[in-house]
């Protein structure tokens, strides 16, 4: 095996993705032209990178990476010629970095790993000024290569039809019909269609629900709270899958995830219910860590991502803040194995990067469509937002 990757024990309950990144080293040596040479990649604690760093290079506490070169030693010992040496990487260090960069911790441990490789290759940024440029930039290249691949071609998009029936029952007849409303932008290309059907029957109604579940050809989503009565009407028509969302009276919309981790006997028994009647379970979530892990627990196949912070963010550097957010909970989601969707408050003009996201399997999107298509049609404007998610 080319490529050894060592964990400490100091390190062990850490959400690390051990396949990631086993694969991202073998790739990385393939891409080096290294795919005979061998090479341990070791990840420790910052206690044990310390000792080392003391050791090795009489600096007192931890770096975020070392390499060690194989070479022969004084005794005669002759190094196998496809033997490249040792790079050790602080996990903890790389955390705090990635937290101050804005960034994933796959992604930074990823960038410490290139780093030492390059060592290990030849490369040395302290050599000369030009070195560290070339270094720098093969760096740049090789992290482009290595990043993971969408884990679908493209997003899908799926439509959110609930605000055809407000306009509806905003006069209480029976016009626009939302269950056409689908018809028309599953004709234009979406995904698949997304209604929440809500405990005070503001909008779509149990009679929608049903007409959909036979006329839907693509995929229906039905949103709903975890209520008894919802959750009765969802195993009787079956819906291609459920999301379960928070709900509150008053509110214009969703405002927010779902607490999953104060919620999860309750939760977890919904999700239990579904699985019986076949049923896959998604769980609208803010962009949390822990809230990821409790998805998990509770046994849901998905999360949905609330996008809503960062689409109301009033400064470019509070929008890039919530926008890495997402992204480093879509990563860690769909390491962990949960399938991710996002949406809430997405539309024409802030959609592309969360749609470029290679962990998004995903969007749902209404009100920027449904608005939209006031002026342009609907099918138009599905068409509009296909064009921008599909560029991705």
């Amino acid at each position: 095996m080319p490529i050894h990757c060592v964990y400490s024990p100091e390190i062990a309950s850490l959400p690390l993705n051990r396949r990631l990144l086993r694969r991202r080293c073998e790739t990385l040596l393939h891409l080096l032209g290294l795919e005979r040479a061998e090479a341990s990649v070791v990840f420790l604690d910052d206690a044990a990178m310390a000792a080392h760093n003391e050791r090795y290079r009489q600096k007192q506490g931890p770096t975020n990476v070392l390499s060690f070169p194989a070479t022969g030693g004084d005794d005669g010992f002759v190094v196998p010629e496809n033997e490249l040496g040792d790079v050790l990487v602080s996990v903890d260090t790389a955390r705090r970095e990635a937290t101050g960069q804005h960034k994933s911790l796959h992604s930074r441990l990823t960038e410490l790993i290139i780093h030492g490789m390059l060592h290990l290759a030849g490369y040395d940024h302290e050599r000369s000024e030009a070195e560290a440029v070339r270094m720098w930039e093969e760096e740049k290249v090789l992290f482009q290569q290595l990043q993971q691949p969408r884990s679908v071609a493209m997003p899908f998009l799926a439509i959110n039809v609930d605000h055809v029936a407000t306009v509806r029952q905003a006069r209480g007849g029976n016009e626009p019909d939302p269950v056409l409303a689908a018809s028309l932008c599953e004709l234009a290309g979406a995904d698949g269609i997304v209604v929440h059907l809500r405990e005070d029957g503001r909008h779509i109604q149990d009679r929608d629900v049903r007409l959909l579940r036979q006329t839907v050809k693509t995929r229906l989503n039905l949103e709903m709270a975890n209520v008894p009565e919802i959750v009765d009407i969802a195993l009787e028509v079956v819906p291609d899958m459920i999301t379960l969302v928070p709900e509150k009276r008053k509110e214009l919309t969703t405002e927010g995830g779902l607490d999953v981790l104060a919620n999860a006997k309750k939760v977890g028994k919904t999700i239990a219910k579904m699985r019986k009647a076949g049923i896959p379970v998604s769980l609208f979530i803010d962009p949390d860590a822990t809230q990821i892990q409790a998805a998990l627990d509770a046994g849901a196949t998905y999360v949905e991502l609330h996008t809503g912070r960062y689409c109301e963010a009033r400064s470019m550097e509070e929008q890039e803040r919530e926008f890495n957010l997402i992204e480093q909970t879509a990563e860690l989601a769909y390491e962990s194995g949960l399938r991710v969707n996002a949406g809430h408050g997405l539309d024409y003009r802030n959609v592309h990067p969360v749609a470029a996201l290679p962990f998004i399997d995903e969007l749902s999107i209404g009100h920027a469509v449904i608005s939209r298509a006031v002026l342009v049609g609907l099918e138009n404007a599905v068409r509009e937002m296909l064009a921008i998610v599909r560029t991705v």
